[in-house]
């Protein structure tokens, strides 16, 4: 079979929220590249995430795009409510760091993304899946991918970025081997549903109870997304609706929810990985295939933009103006970030969350620890300036 080559500075790996901000940053800095993803333009757009953005991603989604609908779909929320013995108790961003976040599911940001790159003429190649990367060890790097119909395509660069997920090719170039780095898998998971109903809050509760943690989160002022710690092998169709509003209900004494048709329901699990590696020679990871973290903290979106921010800048001094110092540096400067975002995460798992061993000593423990958090000035302005978000430039 024939192979295709093509030649381009930066081939990128995923077509994600990293991979299209990254493409971006690098054609204002006259940098061309290609992208590639193994997913169909409808999947990714169609594949429902959550999405609560920082205001350093906010600003920069603006910045990039005039089209953005960050907001006009998306929402402001300037604080969340911790809810703890029956009692709610404000987190006030606003007040306390003078920022906020918005509620944008990154489904959203995706299409958003999308169409401004194929507007501006990116080379984006949709059902592309990548089998390896080779040469990151010389000046000449290239993936090798097979596109839907079975044809061999290989992209030339000076440079390969991986943005593609937590499964990443790219990775296993870079580090040797597809899982290695630093790992933790927790033993419980959110029990996710989609419900056709009215927010039952202005603003995100998370609340720990005895009977263990619930998030009540938003889509838009008719769709509610709702979560509640679960096992991480139960099986999201055995539940009735009733039992799973009951569920919902009884770990958030002294609200009430508004309740409706539940049309979509799903089990996330919960991990922590940071990559033993971030950049070998002339390749690097960014997002997924760098780091995941426990939803709670919502900072996945957010630090994948922090790398790709980093990795622009390094990119553009190395390609533009030969200078590697930036590059040199890259996995040490974003690594230092990534290990605040993944204490954060955590930290607000490990608060929120009922351990299924946990004893009496523990639960009153962690409701002191919320007490600490809550009745203290530093502890609401810490959970506030790492929930909005530290400056995107380190």
């Amino acid at each position: 079979m024939t192979t295709t080559v093509t030649r381009t500075r930066v081939a990128i790996v995923g077509a994600g929220p990293a991979g299209l901000v990254l493409s971006h940053l690098l054609a204002e800095a006259g940098i061309d590249s290609v992208v590639i993803d193994q997913r169909s333009r409808e999947d990714i757009e169609t594949t429902v995430r959550a999405g609560i953005l920082e205001q350093g991603t906010v600003e920069l989604l603006r910045r990039i795009d005039p089209g953005t609908r960050v907001d006009t779909v998306g929402r402001r929320h300037d604080g969340i409510e911790l809810w703890f013995e029956g009692e709610g108790h404000r987190i006030d961003f606003a007040a306390l760091v003078g920022r906020g976040v918005w509620l944008y599911p990154q489904h959203e940001a995706l299409k958003d993304l999308l169409a401004l790159r194929l507007a501006a003429g990116q080379d984006l190649r949709f059902g592309v899946t990548a089998s390896h990367v080779a040469g990151i060890d010389t000046d000449r790097p290239r993936v090798v991918a097979t596109d839907a119909a079975g044809g061999v395509t290989e992209i030339d660069a000076d440079f390969v970025v991986g943005a593609d997920g937590s499964r990443s090719v790219v990775r296993t170039a870079v580090t040797g081997a597809a899982a290695s780095g630093y790992f933790r898998e927790y033993p419980f998971a959110w029990f996710g549903i989609l419900c056709e109903a009215p927010p039952s809050s202005a603003e995100l509760i998370y609340s720990n109870s005895d009977h263990g943690f619930a998030l009540i989160s938003q889509r838009s002022p008719t769709v509610q997304r709702m979560y509640f710690q679960c096992d991480p092998d139960a099986d999201p169709d055995a539940p009735s609706q009733d039992q799973i509003w009951g569920m919902l209900q009884e770990r958030v004494p002294g609200t009430t929810l508004e309740q409706g048709p539940i049309f979509q329901r799903d089990v996330l699990r919960f991990r922590s990985f940071v990559a033993r590696e971030l950049r070998r020679g002339r390749a690097a990871l960014v997002g997924d295939a760098a780091h995941t973290v426990p939803p709670t903290g919502a900072k996945g979106m957010n630090l994948a933009v922090a790398d790709v921010v980093l990795l622009a800048e390094a990119l553009r001094a190395l390609l533009v103006e030969a200078d590697a110092g930036l590059i040199d540096t890259y996995a040490e400067r974003a690594l230092r970030r990534i290990w605040k975002a993944q204490h954060f995460s955590w930290w607000m798992t490990n608060m929120l969350h009922v351990p299924p061993d946990a004893a009496d000593f523990d639960r009153r423990r962690q409701i002191g620890e919320l007490r600490s958090v809550v009745e203290s000035d530093g502890g609401r302005a810490y959970l506030a300036e790492a929930y909005t978000g530290w400056p995107l430039d380190r």
